[in-house]
């Protein structure tokens, strides 16, 4: 037994000094730059049970969407805007976090030399091959048949039926109501953004009453089946198939599943089979336009990468949107003055036109497009975009007091684009943890925001959130006073305490509010 035992232990001796050998060794070919360290990789299985399951615990868990809760920490911790994170098991792993500007443009604007890592983008693949996990010809191929329907006509769609999405769930849900209590405001904005996607993205005419009723064939509706998945969805990946009945829970994950799968299907098939071919300027007409397109001049896109595209459109242009737009709501109403600013703003600019604003009317809401900008610097929906070296390279740094540093990165190495480092970087953002949408009123870095990426992979939808945005947010302030709801348990609370409440976070596909308790008066 002892022998055993001896045996054993000289084993993981020897396991443990040949990783100790490994991790300095990549240390070293990285040029021994700073930054945390820890047992686990953040992307395996047991680091992500760990970091769900426990609380930060120094080189073994830096806690849940830790690159959010430091934000610029390690990088002022460093006294520069690069760090390394360098992970032991399952294998010696190293990431270098950048959160300077010209670093990150170099390696945005290099996709041959950084293209993306696409093994840390498989959970959004679960219902196929699309354009966020493809590179190379195949990316080419599907940004050809994704990016047409992102056009003019669409642009308008999507401002119109914003407002009037907004105006039914004043006429239709709130009424005459003079206030309106919402215990998180996220129950609003989520089916605001999904039925936003579902008639500018799908032709799908909603409602804030009729996807109530659950359709005939199905067990759950649209809505729900979109959000119980979106919200579950590294759960879905992560366990195999005989294990997604163990549970309700689990059940119901695996039942969004396949309701979505089928709700995608219906409308692929209602649309191909259509007696009439009407003139349409969703986004899933011209994706089924293209790739019928496609048919003469090259290959087709198949089911599986149409239901790959379509999932994608459903989560850009509903998760992040709401998830967003909660945010923001929930800052207004942390800051009153800046809400006060924004609603004389919108008064103004609905005085000179004494009537409701029209998509040509847009551009004029620049306070609106300013709450919206400040809101993604503060809350990214991604906390880093990682990409990966292809060759044996090196990026040059640009130090605070003005000299370079050249920075080894050899091939394989994930270099990821650290969003909140950036966001809250104090060299292009002055006061950055502070809610001031004015600084998008001047001129502003450009190069340090990223909740669109940049470059050639810069989000396709942009335009379609912006213009989302700005309508939820003018048409809203024009008709509410938003507040916190006030709640016997938080009484006294100072404002840290409350800012830290109302805009808590958890993980999801994006950076997700947990709870904003808000309450409405309608303005006189």
């Amino acid at each position: 037994m002892f022998t055993i035992l001896s045996i054993v232990l000289s084993l993981l001796g020897l396991i443990f000094i040949q990783r100790l050998i490994e991790l300095r060794r990549i240390a070293r070919n990285i040029g021994n730059i700073s930054g945390p360290r820890f047992l686990f990789s953040m992307t395996s299985i047991p680091g992500r049970l760990i970091q769900r399951s426990l609380p930060p615990i120094p080189y073994l868990n830096p806690g849940e969407v830790w690159t959010f809760r430091r934000k610029y920490q390690d990088f002022a911790s460093s006294g520069q805007d690069f760090i390394t994170l360098i992970t032991a098991f399952p294998r010696p792993e190293c990431t270098i976090f950048l959160a300077d500007a010209d670093m990150i443009k170099e390696v945005t604007t290099s996709r041959a030399r950084f293209p993306k890592n696409l093994q840390l983008y498989g959970v959004v693949a679960v219902f196929g091959p699309n354009i966020v996990v493809s590179e190379g010809d195949k990316w080419k191929r599907y940004r050809k048949i994704v990016a047409p329907p992102f056009s003019e006509k669409n642009n308008k769609l999507v401002w119109d039926e914003t407002v009037n999405i907004m105006l039914d769930l004043f006429n239709n849900v709130w009424g005459d109501k003079s206030e309106v209590i919402v215990d998180h405001f996220l129950d609003i904005t989520l089916p605001t953004a999904l039925f936003v996607i579902g008639i500018a993205g799908f032709g799908r005419q909603v409602s804030w009453t009729s996807d109530l009723v659950i359709p005939p064939g199905h067990q759950m509706t649209f809505k729900d089946a979109i959000h119980i998945l979106s919200s579950n969805l590294i759960m879905k990946i992560l366990l195999p198939d005989w294990a997604q009945g163990a549970t309700a829970h689990t059940r119901k994950v695996h039942l969004a599943f396949t309701e979505l799968k089928q709700y995608m299907l219906e409308m692929a098939n209602d649309r191909r089979n259509g007696d009439t071919k009407e003139e349409r300027y969703d986004l899933f007409s011209g994706l089924l336009d293209a790739s019928q397109e496609e048919l003469e001049s090259g290959p087709v896109i198949s089911d599986q990468e149409l239901m790959g595209n379509m999932f994608i459109f459903i989560i850009a242009g509903h998760e992040t949107s709401a998830h967003a737009l909660c945010f923001a709501f929930a800052l207004l109403a942390l800051y009153p003055d800046e809400q006060e600013r924004l609603y004389q703003h919108i008064k103004g600019v609905l005085s000179s036109l004494n009537r409701m604003p029209t998509y040509e009317d847009m551009s004029r809401f620049t306070h609106s497009l300013a709450v919206l900008y400040e809101t993604l610097r503060l809350f990214p929906p991604a906390t880093d975009i990682p990409k990966m070296a292809t060759e044996d390279t090196t990026l040059m740094a640009s130090n605070r007091d003005g000299t370079k540093t050249s920075i080894p990165v050899p091939a394989g190495t994930t270099v990821a684009l650290h969003l909140p480092g950036i966001h809250y970087n104090p060299r292009y953002w002055k006061d950055p943890h502070r809610f001031k949408p004015e600084r998008f009123l001047r001129d502003w870095p450009k190069d340090a925001f990223l909740p669109f990426n940049q470059g050639a992979r810069a989000c396709l939808g942009r335009r379609f959130a912006e213009i989302e945005g700005i309508a939820v947010i003018t048409i809203l302030v024009s008709r509410y006073k938003i507040e916190i709801k006030e709640e016997p348990e938080f009484a006294g609370e100072t404002f840290e305490e409350r800012y830290a409440r109302i805009t808590a976070f958890k993980e999801g596909l994006t950076l997700a509010p947990s709870r904003v308790p808000l309450v409405l008066r309608r303005r006189e």
